[in-house]
This record gives C-alpha cells, structure tokens and sequence, in this order.
C-alpha cells in the first residue's frame, strides 16, 4: 500500500481543520458555556451537539466489535463516499474503479468532484473478477469501489475476489457494507488491523430502520479516520440524530427482530413471485430487497404507480435489463404487491 500521505490530496494533508468551541476545552469537566454564542435558553437544543459523537461511538464500538477511534460518524453514507473523493481524489487528475451495475452515488460523486469514474462489469451471476478490476487501475487510480451486499444486485460479492482486491492493491479500497446485516458473510470491519487500506461502510438506515434520520458509518484506521475528522463540517450530525440513535441500539433485540421478520417476508415473497406469470428469473440475494427478471418492466412499474405502488425500475442499469428491484415491506404491504401482480394483464393481452 502507499503510504497515507502519497494517497491524501496535497493540500488536504495540510489543512489546519477548524476548531470547534466544544473541541478546545475536551477532557475537562464543564457547567458554564459561554465560549460559542449559543442562546442560553430553550436547553438541551441551544446547544451545538458533540463535533465528535462520543457517546454514541462508544455504544456503537461494543456492538460492532471495533475501536472508538476506529469510527466515523456522518450525515448518511453519502457524507462518507464524498469525503473519500474530496480527501483522496485530485480532481481532474486521479481516478476512481468500481463494479458495475451497483449503487449510483459513487458515481455521482466522482462526477460532483471532477474525478474520472472507470466501470467494471460484473460477470452474469453478479460476482467480481478482481483480475478486471486490478487492470482496470493505474498510478493514478486512488480508490475502488465495491458494495456487498451489492445494490440493486442484492447478491454479497466472494470474499475471496474482495480479499484479492485488498492485496493486490495499493490505494484505498471502500466496502459498502449497508445490507450486510441480512447477510451471513463475515463482515470486513473487523479485519481493519489487517487491511490498513480499506475503508468499510455500514448504516443506520436499513436493518436499523432508521432512514430518516441520516446516520452513516465508517470504519477504517484512526489515521483514515482523522483525517475524515479534519475535513468533516464540525457539527455534521445534529443532536436529534445523536439521541434517537442512542436510543435505536439500546434495543438489539427490537432490531434483531425486524431483519428476522424481514428474512422470514423475503423467503415468502420470493417464493410467491416465482410463481407468477410475469416472473422470469428471481436472482440470489443477501439483502433486504431482490431482484427479480420480468415480462416487460416499464410496463409493470407504470400498472404498479396506478395503482399507488412503488418499487425500482432497474431495466436501464448495465445488466439489469427489464429487472425490478423489490424491497421487502410489511406483511400486508407485501401481499398488496403479490395481489396487484396477480391481477396484472399486458395491455396486448
């Protein structure tokens, strides 16, 4: 691997990060706070939240099995895939690799931040060639991407090609981990001392049902984790984020309930649209959503909006021709989907 500094952006491993009020006096004891021109009233929410999430990163480094100093804490998964490009990529000179097809925020943010985007074909059954994906890198190529569980595949990618990727090269290589709690794959978060270079990125806001209140994770060395810190906004996640988080993990076995009730509606709606008309090919998945071949998927989707349904259109993704991504709902709003195929007819028919 590239030594840090060789990966960092110049000007980004010089930077002098801003310094929060609540940052200069930490490890002290405090009861008067005059230092931040905070309204004194309207308690707890006059005040700036912890820059740093302490609380909250010392529940969370129990149940995920890592260091405190080993977690990044942001605005949704989406803070950390940007700060990847803007701490790592030089803009239009440094590129980036990626599977293909998989979640389109990596691609989005190579496009924001000037950085060129190289696509690599999944094979058919949705699995990465780490050989492809190696080629596909140069002396300028700083990041690779790979989602796994892969979204909108749902499919986990082998360990063994991920394993490949994570020794055979010398950049940063970021495994988005958000479904990872459907799946029975051992995930990569605890192998940080192993893979110095790999950054792995889990959520709030799938097995956690948590969406709403746009918490991401990253896990990845101390030395990748400050320097996430010294370019983050210094309050990036807000004090009502913080405390419904807080309260979310104080409750495993709620959780633990849902991606098994999840599982268990994933195994009977699968099943149930094997049988359909419609259904050509239901592909293998490891998250809390499949994807599913059909007769003809614009058309479907558009009978499903009529009738106040909504799943993804995936038939314009690479691969995914005529493919509807399905994400597992309630049981009763699983069985309106099922009934409202059943009743479907092509408009030649």
């Amino acid at each position: 691997m590239r030594n840090l500094q060789q990966l960092v952006r110049e000007n980004i491993w010089r930077l002098t990060p801003y310094s929060s009020a609540r940052n200069e006096y930490s490890g002290h004891v405090a009861h008067v706070f005059l230092d931040a021109n905070e309204n004194p009233f309207n308690s707890p929410y006059n005040r700036y939240p912890d820059p740093l999430q302490q609380e909250l990163k010392a529940r969370l480094a129990k149940i995920k099995g890592v260091k405190e100093e080993n977690i990044f804490l942001g605005n949704g998964s989406d803070e950390a895939i940007d700060l990847v490009y803007r701490c790592f990529c030089e803009p239009k000179k440094d590129n980036v690799v990626a599977i293909e097809p998989t979640y389109g925020m990596y691609s989005v943010c190579a496009d924001i931040n000037d950085v060129e985007y190289r696509r690599v074909l999944l094979n058919e059954r949705f699995d990465m060639d780490s050989e492809a994906i190696l080629d596909a890198c140069d002396e300028n190529t700083k990041v690779v991407w790979i989602c796994s569980p892969n979204n909108p595949t749902g499919n986990d990618i082998c360990r063994e090609e991920i394993t490949k990727v994570l020794t055979g090269f010398d950049g940063i290589v970021v495994l988005d981990e958000a479904y990872s709690d459907f799946s029975q794959q051992q995930t990569f978060r605890t192998c940080l001392a192993q893979y110095p270079n790999i950054i792995v990125l889990n959520t709030m806001s799938k097995a956690w049902g948590c969406a709403g209140i746009r918490l991401g994770m990253a896990f990845a060395s101390k030395e990748i984790v400050d320097i996430f810190n010294k370019v983050k906004y210094p309050y990036n996640v807000n004090l009502l984020t913080q405390e419904k988080a807080i309260e979310i993990v104080s409750d495993l076995h709620k959780v633990h309930l849902w991606v098994n009730t999840i599982l268990e509606e994933r195994h009977r709606v699968i099943e149930a649209f094997a049988l359909l008309p419609i259904c050509e090919k239901i592909y293998p998945t490891a998250s809390n959503f499949f994807l599913v071949k059909v007769t003809g998927a614009q058309e479907i989707y558009d009978y499903l909006v009529e009738e106040g349904i909504i799943v993804r259109n995936r038939t314009r993704v690479q691969l995914c021709e005529n493919c509807l991504r399905i994400t597992i709902g309630t049981r009763s709003e699983n069985n309106e989907l099922i009934g409202a195929l059943r009743m479907y007819k092509k408009k030649d028919a």
